[in-house]
């Protein structure tokens, strides 16, 4: 039994007009679901990723408006990286960030791959990161993108977490969860161990750094990262996993159903909340694959009240872009 990867990245905005402009119309992935969070129907929850919503290339926000801006701390995720295909598209990329008014920083290498930082419009720490064509599977762009699909996003690279000391995250996530050590090294005066999973490389990567420096369990807020989410094949699988980290102690929540997928919920020593789901049943279950993401889905349970969680939304300003430029 092997975890498959990262599954997804869930965030926090609090301007959701302006995260679909910037998620779709800037980076150019496709909004594949617009539903509503199962725990706080007067907020959207907004899934970002390839053409069909592949696991491994969703990034998802709660629309929290009241949300302040997050504060950064040790026992959260520190970043998120995003794979492209090929170095030459770093330097296209900082192009059209800067031509949208998004600054990034200069490209560097880490552990044989060159990575372009930068911010989303609430301060995001995210990255662009040359896959190098290995790794997990990659995603597809979609073709409607404003982006061409040369230098779409293919997925999600990996996330870095900022902990206060590596070693209790380290023995759950090798003993408990699978992972291997891929790399340790030291960056910005900060040790880091990279783990993998699954196939291993992009897609499956997980940076843990040791930041004693930072205050422990900062604000998550708007511009910050909620949880990261890994892969279980089905659901006999994630039932399994379930039972694993229950017998290790974790506190694992009992199995959520998400409709569009199955999740189960534990935080992780160091504090970072994280989450098992399962691959399926996946984006089309309710929508047609061609029409993904243009209308307000509801999961069963919650369509008998679909009414009044409609009136408590604040309509999004900014339409979903079928291709525009």
């Amino acid at each position: 039994m092997q975890l498959g990867g990262i599954h997804h990245v869930t965030a926090v905005t609090a301007n959701a007009s302006g995260n679909v402009a910037f998620y779709t119309g800037v980076l150019g992935m496709r909004l594949v679901k617009k539903t509503v969070n199962q725990d706080d129907v007067s907020a959207y929850h907004l899934f970002y990723a390839d053409e069909i919503g592949r696991p491994g290339t969703e990034m998802t926000f709660f629309d929290w408006s009241f949300a302040a801006p997050h504060r950064p701390g040790a026992g959260l995720v520190s970043a998120t990286a995003f794979r492209v295909s090929g170095r030459e598209a770093l330097g296209w990329w900082a192009e059209r960030l800067e031509e949208h008014g998004i600054s990034s920083g200069e490209v560097r290498e880490r552990e044989g791959r060159a990575v372009l930082p930068f911010t989303d419009p609430e301060g995001q720490s995210l990255e662009l990161v040359d896959d190098t064509g290995g790794g997990a599977e990659p995603g597809v762009p979609w073709e409607k993108s404003p982006v061409e699909a040369s230098r779409g996003i293919r997925g999600i690279e990996g996330v870095s977490l900022a902990l206060s000391e590596l070693g209790p995250t380290l023995e759950v996530m090798t003993r408990v969860m699978g992972f291997r050590r891929a790399a340790e090294y030291t960056e910005d005066s900060h040790r880091v161990v990279t783990l993998e999973v699954g196939p291993g490389g992009p897609g499956t990567e997980v940076r843990l750094v040791e930041r004693p420096d930072l205050a422990r369990h900062r604000r998550v807020g708007a511009g910050g990262v909620h949880h990261v989410a890994f892969r279980a094949s089905d659901e006999g699988e994630h039932a399994a996993w379930r039972e694993r980290l229950a017998r290790a102690g974790l506190g694992v929540t009992p199995v959520i159903d998400r409709y569009y997928f199955r999740s189960i919920y534990f935080r992780e020593p160091g504090g970072v909340l994280f989450e098992i789901a399962t691959d399926g049943p996946g984006f089309a279950v309710d929508e047609d694959q061609d029409h993904l993401g243009e209308n307000l889905s509801l999961p069963p349970f919650l369509e008998p009240h679909r009414r009044e969680i409609e009136a408590g939304l604040v309509p999004l300003e900014t339409a979903v872009r079928k291709g525009a430029s």
